[in-house]
């Protein structure tokens, strides 16, 4: 399977003043109800925006090609934010995404980024969040099994390794996909 390009979400707060133009939201649901509160948003109306990706899962007498979601636990969601009861008494939806307490715009382009992505990428799966500072793995690759933190996650993933025996540390670039996190 291919691998999920990171797209940084930042995150904007909406002066009072903007509250009547619709912005997009990020909707925390119940978990596996993205699905069907996405359903019930569209019925009421209002835009929604639910990622999903193709994975094919094997069993021992057949083969399924499955239809996941992208993001679990979210649904994007872009209306007004005077209309968000709207969508938060639905059934499955639990609250907005907030910043400091107010609910936090995403950027109109990284939505329309997303879903430009999502239309003419077939290789696109989940990964978990790349953070610096965190210890990883090599999964794959001519480095498989080494371990490192990660250094930076700008346009690949640059990990340093250590040998602590000798007190030496190597910078390199991996892709995100290759690299799996420690617990």
């Amino acid at each position: 399977m291919g691998t999920l390009e990171t797209t940084t979400m930042n995150f904007l707060v909406v002066p009072a003043a903007e509250q009547s133009a619709a912005h997009w939201y990020a909707l925390y649901t119940v978990p596996r109800h993205e699905k069907r509160v996405a359903d019930q948003i569209n019925q009421q109306g209002i835009a929604c925006f639910l990622p999903l990706y193709r994975s094919v899962r094997r069993w021992k007498d057949r083969r399924k090609e499955l239809a996941l979601v992208l993001f679990p636990g979210y649904v994007f969601v872009r209306l007004p934010l005077q209309n968000r009861l709207r969508v938060l008494q639905l059934p499955g939806a639990v609250r907005l995404v907030t910043f400091n307490g107010q609910p936090a715009a995403l950027p109109e382009e990284e939505i329309e980024n997303l879903r430009s992505r999502l239309s003419c990428s077939r290789n696109i799966e989940p990964h978990p969040y790349l953070t610096v500072g965190r210890h990883v793995r090599v999964r794959s690759g001519p480095l498989q099994g080494l371990e490192g933190i990660v250094l930076r996650t700008k346009d690949r993933c640059r990990i340093v390794l250590s040998i602590h025996l000798i007190m030496r540390s190597v910078a390199v670039e991996v892709d995100d996909g290759d690299v799996e996190f420690i617990a």
